[in-house]
């Protein structure tokens, strides 16, 4: 009756691999286009945040220009001009604005 039918346990060790391979391809060309990529950037912003200090110009996520006034584990605060300061957390901090290229 279902004589021209495969049966599927004769074609499942051929049919495992050929599915297996293509995923781990798949899983490693993801990780080297989304993911190293992503972790590069991630060490390089830690080590920006970690460098910062006294004096220094900074750009946050808000697009806010000013120089560091205080600095601790968790909080900035940003002088804007002579007589503003503000207090942002330390993540908000989006770039160090370096010397050359700041405006005075």
């Amino acid at each position: 009756m279902f004589q021209g039918m495969p049966l599927a346990g004769a074609q499942a060790g051929g049919g495992i691999v050929s599915l297996i391979v293509p995923l781990v391809l798949m899983v490693a060309i993801f990780y080297f286009l989304m993911i190293r990529p992503q972790n590069k950037k991630q060490k390089q912003r830690n080590a920006m945040l970690n460098q910062l200090k006294k004096g220094d110009k900074i750009v946050t996520i808000g697009g806010l220009h000013g120089t560091i006034a205080e600095i601790t584990d968790d909080v900035v605060v940003l002088r804007v001009n002579d007589v503003t300061k503000l207090t942002f957390d330390r993540n908000a901090i989006s770039s160090a604005v370096s010397r050359e290229t700041a405006v005075e």
